[in-house]
């Protein structure tokens, strides 16, 4: 059967201030806003970004090494009787590639797998699309 955990820990550093580390030890610095630190809403943003972003770069980059790749992820977050969550998620991707013909591939590509990225194939916007029950434990 395959591994399909996946798991973070976060550890408190300061008041609203966190450290969250992966299974392989890489560390991530997550705050309230006050400073330059991520904060969770920013982590969402970036997770949804980026997971597209490897998606469409496996598939395009297989053509031709892209001169700009740059992806925007932007949203409104609101607050309402159903509580805190965001609304109007985007991604916009700003992708070129040299002149010729495997950057024309390239440039082919491009929609089908950002189309693919989105229906099927990330993990994180499937995950907020469909919509994940979350729940929480309290350990003493």
């Amino acid at each position: 059967m395959a591994d399909t955990e996946r798991s973070v820990s976060i550890q408190r550093t300061e008041n609203s201030r966190y450290e969250a580390t992966n299974v392989r030890g890489g560390k991530l610095s997550i705050g309230s806003g006050k400073d330059d630190d991520f904060t969770p809403v920013e982590l969402l943003l970036a997770a949804i970004g980026a997971c597209s972003a490897i998606d469409v770069d496996v598939v395009t980059s297989r053509r031709a090494e892209p001169d700009e790749f740059t992806v925007t992820v932007r949203g409104d977050k609101i607050r309402d009787e159903a509580g805190n969550r965001m609304e109007n998620l985007a991604v916009a991707y700003t992708v070129r590639f040299p002149e010729g013909p495997e950057g024309d591939e390239a440039r082919e590509a491009l929609p089908r797998a950002a189309k693919m990225s989105h229906e099927r194939l990330c993990t994180v916007s499937r995950t907020v699309e469909v919509g994940t029950p979350v729940t929480i434990t309290v350990n003493p």
